[in-house]
């Protein structure tokens, strides 16, 4: 323990979370089997929380009462160090409030916090946001866990798949510029499944922005040796975003969302914006993910 990370554990499982961000930096079995990403260079996060937006706004602007703000892709929260309000051997609860630093890109009061509680078969993540104000927050949050793909070092990228608890037939949506395209492709998924490779992020993350499912397994196919899995379930969260470096990189993310990059000709106020929650003053919302691991 120190106060830059705390490490929780429970069973065969440990799990260390940062301050910066309230990240999820590690979770990992006892027989050495490492499930997050390690920030190497191709990309050097780990975890990090998407918030007050997910995605981008276009031209970074946030307007609001007359007023424009820059905020950039993702939001603040992920680049902030929240405050431990409880450490223990199998959870931790972090806290962000708003500041003047966070006011000048985001003029609205808010409290954010993530809980991290682990057990014997994965990992629960909760968070809260409660409006502190005296007007409607508009706020948008988004989980982004990297998981390292392939889970095995002798294992193939291609002999994974992300298979969906609910058939997934509607179109999914794409980013121009880091914006929501109005268009929109037909669903890359089959019986439920979703085949993984390199090529499927040519043209950047795989957007659900209707899922049937809100849970996915992340697995090498049947037969595979070291079989390590990942399964992934939510709730609160709207959309779901599959993403990976369009240019290859041994990591895939699976995140959570609720909310979106603005759409490409989305330019108006941000408590307007699609898919932006409406919190009331004195109210909140509470958004989880669980993280559940397996290994042979």
């Amino acid at each position: 323990m120190t106060d830059n990370t705390h490490t929780i554990r429970s069973g065969a499982l440990t799990a260390t979370i940062k301050a910066q961000g309230a990240e999820l930096c590690s979770l990992k079995h006892e027989t050495g089997v490492e499930f997050i990403w390690q920030a190497g260079p191709e990309w050097p996060r780990h975890a990090p929380l998407l918030f007050p937006i997910v995605g981008r706004l276009k031209n970074d602007e946030l307007h609001h009462g007359g007023k424009t703000y820059r905020l950039t892709q993702h939001g603040f929260a992920r680049d902030r160090r929240f405050t431990w309000l409880e450490r223990s051997a199998s959870r931790c609860v972090l806290e962000l409030t708003d500041d003047a630093a966070t006011r000048a890109l985001y003029p609205f009061a808010f409290r954010l916090t993530a809980t991290c509680t682990l057990d014997e078969a994965g990992l629960d993540l909760a968070f809260t946001i409660t409006n502190t104000g005296e007007d409607t927050l508009p706020a948008s949050l988004g989980g982004h866990p990297a998981f390292n793909w392939p889970l095995a070092p002798d294992m193939s990228k291609e002999s994974y798949a992300l298979t969906f608890a609910q058939d997934e037939p509607y179109p999914i949506r794409r980013l121009e510029g880091g914006l929501l395209r109005d268009a929109t492709e037909p669903s890359p998924v089959r019986d439920k499944v979703l085949g993984l490779s390199e090529s499927l992020f040519a043209a950047d993350a795989v957007i659900f922005d209707r899922p049937n499912s809100t849970s996915v397994r992340y697995a090498a196919g049947q037969g595979a040796s070291r079989a390590s899995w990942v399964e992934m379930s939510w709730s609160g969260f709207r959309e779901l975003g599959v993403w990976s470096k369009p240019t290859g990189a041994p990591f895939l993310c699976i995140e959570p969302w609720r909310g979106t990059a603005s759409p490409v000709d989305f330019d108006g106020a941000f408590d307007e914006k699609p898919g932006v929650m409406h919190i009331a003053p004195g109210a909140e919302e509470t958004l989880s993910f669980r993280i559940r691991i397996g290994t042979m």
